[in-house]
């Protein structure tokens, strides 16, 4: 099934910023900061079909846990997709976010590449909208995460998931709370990251 999806993606973890995991000015990230990452990530698809499905205006989220010790640094996710979107419309979303559907893409995103423990799909109002030079993003009750400032710096930030062809601004969050079993937290003054995603079958 051929695919197309493109948009505004943004992301926070509890790294210190600039988070390490990222590019930056061409050298490849390592190590996250605490050596575990606990973080919530959002795309908003701006075009997009799957197949003749057309997810345009529709919008996915990811919590995520992983740590770097782990053998294989396996990531533990739970995948929301949009309330606003009909059942045809979340399949297909989660197929392209699981990485049912292939695609060149996939091979940066570390829950597909790597092992993974999916722990739920789940169906939520999800709002992605900007801020000042970053955004704000709440997903049901489950997650509430804003970032608007940006951290001062010159070098060229890039990250692996919405690829390293786009790059990004590099932000501080003022809120990052998850409360989506199996995962709590609450963190503030940690990284956060706004970019653009294009992904597509061929």
């Amino acid at each position: 099934m051929t695919y197309a999806v493109s948009g505004s993606y943004f992301e926070s973890c509890n790294c210190d910023p600039i988070c390490p995991c990222r590019m930056s000015d061409g050298i490849p990230g390592g190590r996250s900061t605490h050596g575990e990452c606990l973080g919530a990530l959002a795309w908003h698809v701006e075009a997009g079909h799957v197949g003749d499905v057309d997810v345009t205006a529709l919008n996915v989220a990811l919590t995520v846990r992983y740590h770097d010790d782990e053998p294989g640094s396996p990531w533990t996710i739970v995948l929301h997709v949009d309330a606003a979107a009909s059942e045809a419309q979340r399949a297909a979303l989660a197929d392209v976010f699981l990485g049912k559907l292939g695609g060149p893409h996939v091979g940066a995103l570390p829950w597909i590449r790597k092992a993974r423990e999916l722990v739920d799909v789940r169906v939520d109002s999800i709002e992605l909208r900007p801020d000042g030079a970053g955004y704000v993003l709440a997903v049901g009750d489950a997650v509430r995460l804003r970032a608007t400032q940006l951290v001062e710096s010159t070098a060229v930030v890039r990250c692996g998931i919405p690829g390293y062809d786009q790059a990004g601004r590099e932000l501080v969050a003022d809120e990052l709370t998850v409360s989506d079993e199996p995962f709590v937290w609450s963190f503030s003054g940690n990284c956060a990251f706004a970019s653009r995603f294009d992904y597509a079958s061929a």
